[in-house]
This record gives structure tokens, C-alpha cells and sequence, in this order.
């Protein structure tokens, strides 16, 4: 088995969102509580600890106006629009989110483990350089690709995000960058109403944009389709030295959130493409982020086919489905805008 490592954080549990949000300290708590069983320890994950980002960490992506806002929020409870709150103790579990992503590159850089899941809570793919939002304070996955380029040698990286939700945050941090690659699937129309295909970057990062949007509705075979077909091969021809992605779980059929149909074995599907594709591009290095995911049992069961696909218990070949014969909605008339950067 390839050797993966878990990196999670206590600390991110003192996020507290209030009764009834579904952002809840509970989705973090039941994949601690899945550490313990005998299938993950099966998998003989290596489990590493998280840190907090430092100040100039997080300015590699945030404004200061950003990290001071939600500075002051530290000791007091603060509703930062209609969906995202702080309490006392969010400004430090956000900051130790940010560090489960980093540390989770760092490791995987390093060679010290294949792969990495980082348990990051609160999710960051909708916090934009300059105000958070929907549910996320800090974007973790900018701040690691940050970090990745800066400090770790990594020329190009790829954001792979498969979440319902488009992450608004992480395409706008890198809208203008040749070298950040951001490719997300999501359900559209949704919120946050960004991602359409036509959002393609602009200046020197025209074409390091890709959205695939989707109607609700589509389940294991469109998105094996889509994974094995057309992200795969779109980073093949990109080469990225390290993949990061921002694992949604929101996509899948019990969650409360959205509309697609993905099991636990379409979310192994999905992991074992990019799996797949990091072997062949980057020398096996990729990390995963938890992003959204609001039925306990569903985010259980796709985390647990995400990590057994990261340990090369789950493989793909060629995905079960055609694009061709599949009811991908608006997403196949808008193959030819990616055909224009990448040869798919």
C-alpha cells in the first residue's frame, strides 16, 4: 500500500458555529472518531499534527485588512455575514486549519508520507483574499499552494476542488496566476452563483481557469466520466509538481446542501483518478482538504473511499462511462472552450 498520512488539529473543534449551523464541530469530530476503526487503521495511516499559519503565511493570499478583521474577532462571538460566524476561539482553529493543509504539503513534499488528507475545519474554498464567506475564514488551499511555490519549490501547482459549491475564493485568488492550475466541478445554479465555464482566468492566467458546472441529479458515473476523462487529462497536459484538493463531500446523495448522487464508491472513484494522475504528473504528490460535506455518515464513508484510494486500495483505468452517452447537461457543449488550452 502507498503510504498516506492524516493531519488534523483539536484545536479546530473551538470553532464554534452555534446550535443548528451545519458547519458543526460534529463533522470534524466524526472523522476523529473513524481514526479508531479497524479498516483506517488498516490502511496504516502515519498521523501528523497540524500548526497554526503564521501572519505571513496567510498574507500570501489574504489582505491585512482580512487577517486584522478577523484578528478582532478572537474572545467574542461575531456573525461576519449570513452564513459565517466566529466565536471566541475561531481565529485561532482557522489559523490551525490553514496549518493542517501546510503541514499536510510540507510532509508530502517531503517525502515523509505518499499522500495527505488534511481534516481542515473551518473549510476555506469560499474565503476571498479580502472578506470571508460561507462558512470559511481562511482559503487553506491558497495558502498551502502559496506556500508550496514560495517555500517548498514547487513551480506549478494544480487546485483540483469537488465540492457541490464553487470555491469563489480560490479561483479569484488565482484568476491572474500562469501557474496555478484551478479546475473545479460543482452544481450550478448554487451558491456562492460563480463558476460558469466561460470564467476561464484572464491575462497571463487565461486558461488556468477551468469550471465544469453541473445540474443536480448527476451521481458515481458522470463524475467518474468527468474525472477520468476530462481532469485527468487536462492534468496530464498541465504537469503540476503537487495536486491539492479541495474534497468536497457535499456532492454526495444524503447531504443536506445539494442535489448530486455520488456513494462512497463514486468518491473512491474520484480520489483513485486523481491518484491516478498525480502518479503519472508529479511523482505521486497530492493532498486533499476537507471542504464541505453535512451528513455525518456520508462525509464518513467518502472520506474513508478517499483515503483508501489515496492507499492504492482502490484503482481506476479507463472511467465507466462515456461523456459521450452520459446526460452531462450544459458541461459537454462547453468541452470545445477547454479544448482551446488543453487537448482533451
Amino acid at each position: 500500500m502507498n503510504p498516506i498520512g492524516i493531519v488534523f488539529d483539536p484545536e479546530c473543534l473551538l470553532h464554534d458555529t452555534g446550535p443548528g449551523h451545519a458547519e458543526s464541530s460534529a463533522r470534524l469530530q466524526c472523522l476523529l472518531n473513524m481514526l479508531g476503526a479497524h479498516d483506517v487503521q488498516a490502511l496504516s495511516p502515519t498521523i501528523l499534527h497540524g500548526r497554526s499559519a503564521t501572519e505571513a503565511e496567510v498574507l500570501r493570499v489574504h489582505s491585512p485588512a482580512h487577517w486584522k478583521r478577523l484578528k478582532a474577532t478572537a474572545g467574542y462571538n461575531v456573525r461576519l455575514d449570513n452564513d459565517t460566524v466566529a466565536s471566541p476561539r475561531s481565529f485561532d482553529a482557522a489559523l490551525r486549519s490553514a496549518g493542517c493543509t501546510l503541514a499536510a504539503v510540507e510532509a508530502v513534499v517531503a517525502g515523509e508520507v505518499r499522500s495527505a488528507f488534511a481534516f481542515t475545519r473551518p473549510p476555506g474554498h469560499h474565503a476571498e483574499p479580502d472578506k470571508p464567506m460561507g462558512f470559511c475564514l481562511f482559503n487553506n488551499v491558497a495558502i498551502a499552494a502559496r506556500h508550496a511555490r514560495a517555500t517548498l519549490g514547487m513551480q506549478r501547482i494544480a487546485i483540483v476542488d469537488f465540492d457541490v459549491h464553487h470555491g469563489n475564493g480560490t479561483q479569484n485568488t488565482f484568476y491572474h496566476d500562469p501557474y496555478v492550475l484551478y479546475v473545479s466541478t460543482h452544481q450550478r445554479p448554487l451558491y456562492p452563483g460563480t463558476g460558469a465555464a466561460t470564467e476561464l482566468g484572464e491575462g497571463l492566467g487565461r486558461g488556468r481557469t477551468i469550471n465544469i458546472p453541473l445540474r443536480g441529479g448527476h451521481g458515481d458515473a458522470e463524475f467518474d466520466a468527468i474525472y477520468g476523462s476530462v481532469v485527468a487529462r487536462i492534468l496530464e497536459r498541465f504537469r503540476p509538481d503537487l495536486i491539492i484538493v479541495s474534497a468536497g463531500f457535499d456532492i454526495a446523495a444524503e447531504d443536506p446542501l445539494g442535489s448530486m448522487e455520488v456513494s462512497s464508491d463514486g468518491f473512491a472513484r474520484i480520489a483513485a483518478h486523481l491518484v491516478a494522475a498525480a502518479e503519472m504528473t508529479c511523482g505521486g504528490r497530492i493532498v486533499f482538504a476537507l471542504e464541505g460535506g453535512y451528513s455525518l455518515m456520508a462525509l464518513q464513508d467518502g472520506v474513508f473511499a478517499c483515503l483508501e484510494a489515496m492507499a492504492g486500495v482502490v484503482q481506476v483505468g479507463e472511467p465507466r462511462g462515456s461523456l459521450a452517452t452520459l446526460p452531462l447537461g450544459d458541461a459537454v457543449q462547453y468541452l470545445d472552450l477547454y479544448r482551446e488550452f488543453f487537448p482533451i
